[in-house]
C-alpha cells in the first residue's frame, strides 16, 4: 500500500501544483527554461504511474475488503463508464462540449473515478479511485479561481469536432470493455 500512495503523491502531487503553489510553475520555467520542467514533470508523472501500477497490482494480491459491492453497481459503473472517454477526447477536440464543460477532461476523471468506486470496495480502490475523484474536484475548484490556465494542446476548433469526440471516445471505450481492460488490469468489466 505504501508504494501505491507514493505514486498517488507523486502523479497527483506532480498535476497539483497550480492548486497548492500557482506561480511556482512560472517560475520554474523563467529559471531553467520550459524544456527542463517539461522534462522533470514529465518524469515525476511517468515514475508516479509506475508506483501507482506496481502498488495497485500488490495491493490487489492481498486486498483489504472494506466492504462488497453488490452487483447492480458493476453493470453502473460499466453504462457510467460510456461518456469518460468521450470527455477525454472533448479536452483536445474543441466543441460544444468543451465549452459546455469547461474542462472535460476533469469530468472524464471525476465520473471514471466515480464509476470505479461504486463497484470495487478495497482499500486500495478508495486509495486510488477516491485520490483521483478528490484531486479532480480539488482541480476543479482551483481552476474556477485562476485567471486563465494555458490551454491543452488542442486539435483547431470546428463544428466536427464533437462528432469525432464521440467517435473516437466510443471506439476507445469499446476497446477497454471488449479487450484493453482485461489484457491491462486482469478484470473484464462484463
Amino acid at each position: 500500500m505504501a508504494v501505491l500512495i507514493l505514486g498517488m503523491i507523486l502523479f497527483l502531487g506532480g498535476h497539483s501544483v497550480r492548486i497548492v503553489a500557482p506561480g511556482f510553475r512560472e517560475r520554474m520555467v523563467a529559471q531553467h527554461g520550459e524544456g527542463a520542467w517539461k522534462a522533470v514533470y514529465s518524469l515525476i508523472a511517468f515514475v508516479g504511474i509506475v508506483l501507482i501500477v506496481i502498488g495497485y497490482g500488490a495491493a490487489r494480491a492481498d486486498p483489504i475488503v472494506l466492504w462488497q459491492p453488490p452487483i447492480w453497481t458493476r453493470h453502473l459503473a460499466v453504462l457510467l463508464m460510456v461518456p469518460v472517454f468521450v470527455l477525454i477526447a472533448a479536452a483536445y477536440l474543441p466543441g460544444r462540449i468543451k465549452t459546455a464543460l469547461k474542462h472535460p477532461m476533469l469530468a472524464g476523471v471525476k465520473l471514471w473515478a466515480l464509476a470505479h468506486l461504486l463497484a470495487n470496495g478495497t482499500l486500495a480502490d478508495v486509495v486510488l479511485f477516491g485520490g483521483f475523484l478528490a484531486w479532480a474536484v480539488a482541480d476543479r475548484i482551483s481552476l474556477k479561481r485562476r485567471d486563465g490556465a494555458p490551454p491543452l494542446a488542442v486539435a483547431p476548433a470546428g463544428p466536427r469536432n464533437d462528432a469525432l469526440a464521440v467517435i473516437v471516445g466510443l471506439a476507445v471505450y469499446a476497446l477497454f470493455v471488449l479487450y484493453l481492460h482485461r489484457v491491462l488490469f486482469g478484470v473484464s468489466p462484463l
